[in-house]
Order: structure tokens, then C-alpha cells, then sequence
């Protein structure tokens, strides 16, 4: 972690205790902290608790006495990345919004903003950590690595930073477990001490995708095949529908309800999707090959003779591969075939416990 006294940091406050945690130890280690909540795009339709969050925001910021601020980044938000996610599900891919997010808001315009400000840091709560390396020839470069807390690590959603954003940001809770953030809220006596994680769409809360979606795409009822081609359900349309998704659809007399069906494979122009019991079914064809596209290498880019993790889904356990490029494609090589390859996916590559980079995934070979 840096330690820069009197440099000035601003901390992206969204209202929660991981943020709030932030603000608080970089003030504790001397820095010139202001705190920034950044208001997002929200839908008319849905409930939204920004106002609330905002207050509990300006409630730590009068706490710590340090200055608060609101970027307004709702038109940036609606462009970069709601715009964004509606277009991939028209086309049948399954986009991650939150990679975006903080590509394009959190690590894009608000770092922007703050060095337009004269800050020399932006400051998250994420659950990630950097190291900063210098070689010897004295010239640094910063190693983006996973959060120490394995169930609370967001590494994956951060592939797409660059050595110029990294040498500007501080994750000052990505060395802590979620329950000592929590402890250290309680002994600050910080408002948000207690106040649930957020879950759901960056910016937007907890949301139904289909609910979402269905606002900007029209719903249409298909047919839900088993593998075999039979028509054994319904569905509102296969464009809401992901690879690997077990909720969704309806399959009408199911013998065995207690053993969930998967989807395995959907076709768009027809409106169908095809499920199975088994996810690794001959019928969704597991491959171990993956093309990938807008990828983005944080140091150097991968060796073809060295063995990665990588993680196709932000909860999915790491599989080994190997990462080689022809021409101008990178493919990714997977150490065992893989059926939950969902084009428009992140897929992340880690050597260890840092990040390497990663990728959108184009498709399976």
C-alpha cells in the first residue's frame, strides 16, 4: 500500500462500510482526503436508495471531518454502461456491466475528475491490492493482486486497468477480511457500520436482469427443448437467458423437481433454449479453447509456456490454461473443456495471486 502524506486522495464513496472504512485509514495515514459520491444513472421505474446513500456518505465525511463532494456521471453511466449491457443482450451475449463500470465511471471519469482536481489518488473499497515493483534500472511498475479476503475478492471485475491508472489508485481495505472492515467501522463508531453490503447492477442495487431487460426488449414466449428436441417447457424469451442459468424458464412435468435443469445452449433467431440435469452435456459442446477480444495486459502479456488461472465467472473456481497469440487473436487453452463459455463474459487471467489481465470472450473454438 502507498503511504503519501499530505497527498491528496479522493475516496469514491458509495454510502457503504467498505468505502467509509477507506476514507477513514487514509485520513489515519495523513492524507488530504476528500470524499466523492458519484451519482449513477437510475431508472424511474425502480425503487433506488441513492438519496439514502448519499446521506449516510455525507454523514461519514462530517464524522471524519473531511470536505464531500457529488459527481454527477448519470449521462457517462447510461451511455457507457446501461447502453452497453442493453446492446449485448439484443445479441445474445451476456455482458458484465460491472467491468465496465469500472472501466469507464469508477477508474475512468471520476480518476479523471480527481486529477483534473489536483488530486494525486483515487481511493475504492474494493477488495483488491496493488505493489508497486521497481527494477534496476529504478523504473516502477505496479502488480494488481487479489484481495485478501477470498470470499469478498474483486480482482476480476478490475482486469481492464492500465500501469497509468494503477500508479493513481489506492484499495486501502484489500489487505483486510470483511469482518475486521466491519470491527474497525464499530471502533471508528462510523454510521455505515452496520449497513448491508449492496449487491446487484454497479450503481443501480439489486435488480431481476429479466425485470431489467424487459423494460427495453420486448418479451417473447419460446420453447424450452431437452437434448433430445423435445419441447418440455416455456420461457419469455431466449435473449434473457444465459449459459449455464438455472432459473428462468419453465419446464412443465418435471418428475424429479429436487434436480434443477441448466441452460446448455440457446438460439436466438429460432427463440429457443436447449436444458439438461447435466451442464457438462454433449449438447452444449464443451470446449477448451476460447477466443478472446478487447483485452487488456496490465504488465507484460502472457507466455505461451506458462501455466495460468483463469476464471470465466467471477464465482467460478480458477482453471488452469495457457494463454498463446496468433497473428492479432489471443486464445486462451483451457487445461479442461469447459460448457459454461459465455461470449460477452469476462474472462480473467491470474498468474498466482496477481492479475495479469484478460479479455471479453468471442467465442469457444
Amino acid at each position: 500500500m502507498q503511504s503519501m502524506n499530505k497527498k491528496k486522495v479522493l475516496v469514491g464513496l458509495s454510502g457503504g462500510v467498505d468505502s467509509s472504512v477507506s476514507a477513514a485509514l487514509l485520513k489515519a495515514r495523513g492524507f488530504d482526503v476528500t470524499g466523492v459520491f458519484i451519482k449513477g444513472w437510475y431508472p424511474d421505474w425502480q425503487e433506488c436508495n441513492w438519496k439514502e446513500d448519499r446521506r449516510d456518505a455525507m454523514r461519514v465525511c462530517a464524522l471524519l471531518d473531511i470536505p464531500f463532494l457529488t459527481l454527477d456521471l448519470e449521462k457517462e453511466y447510461k451511455k457507457q454502461v446501461v447502453d452497453y449491457m442493453i446492446r449485448e443482450y439484443k445479441v445474445g451475449r451476456t455482458p458484465n456491466p460491472d467491468v465496465m463500470c469500472n472501466k469507464e465511471i469508477k477508474f475512468g471519469k471520476f480518476l479523471e475528475f480527481a486529477k483534473s482536481n489536483g488530486a494525486n489518488f483515487v481511493a475504492t473499497g474494493h477488495y483488491a491490492r496493488t505493489k508497486e515493483l521497481r527494477s534496476k534500472n529504478k523504473k516502477s511498475r505496479i502488480v494488481l493482486k487479489k484481495g485478501t479476503d477470498a470470499n469478498k475478492d474483486q480482482s476480476y471485475f478490475l482486469w481492464t486497468l492500465t500501469q497509468d491508472q494503477l500508479k493513481h489508485i489506492i484499495f486501502p481495505v484489500g489487505h483486510l477480511t470483511k469482518s475486521k472492515v466491519r470491527k474497525l467501522a464499530s471502533k471508528l463508531n462510523l454510521p455505515t457500520a452496520g449497513k448491508k453490503d449492496s449487491q446487484g447492477l454497479c450503481f443501480i442495487g439489486k435488480v431481476d436482469m429479466k425485470d431489467f431487460l424487459a423494460h427495453y426488449v420486448r418479451p417473447k414466449k419460446g420453447k424450452v427443448l431437452d437434448e433430445h428436441g423435445k419441447v418440455i417447457g416455456s420461457h419469455d424469451g431466449a435473449i434473457f437467458l444465459t449459459i449455464g442459468q438455472r432459473h428462468g424458464f419453465e419446464v412443465k412435468n418435471r418428475a424429479q423437481k429436487s434436480v434443477p435443469y441448466y441452460v446448455i445452449a440457446k438460439n436466438l433467431s429460432k427463440n429457443t433454449i436447449t436444458v439438461s440435469r447435466k451442464i457438462s452435456s454433449e449438447v452444449s459442446r464443451p470446449c477448451n479453447k476460447i477466443l478472446l477480444e478487447q483485452t487488456n495486459w496490465i504488465e507484460d502479456a502472457p507466455s505461451y509456456g506458462v501455466s495460468y488461472d483463469v476464471k470465466l465467472r467471477y464465482r467460478q473456481e480458477s482453471i488452469k490454461a495457457k494463454i498463446k497469440k496468433e497473428r492479432r487473436d489471443w486464445i486462451v487453452e483451457l487445461s479442461m473443456p469447459s460448457a459454461e463459455i459465455s461470449p460477452g463474459q469476462s474472462l480473467v487471467v491470474y498468474l498466482k495471486d496477481a492479475v495479469i489481465g484478460g479479455g471479453v470472450i468471442s467465442k469457444a473454438l
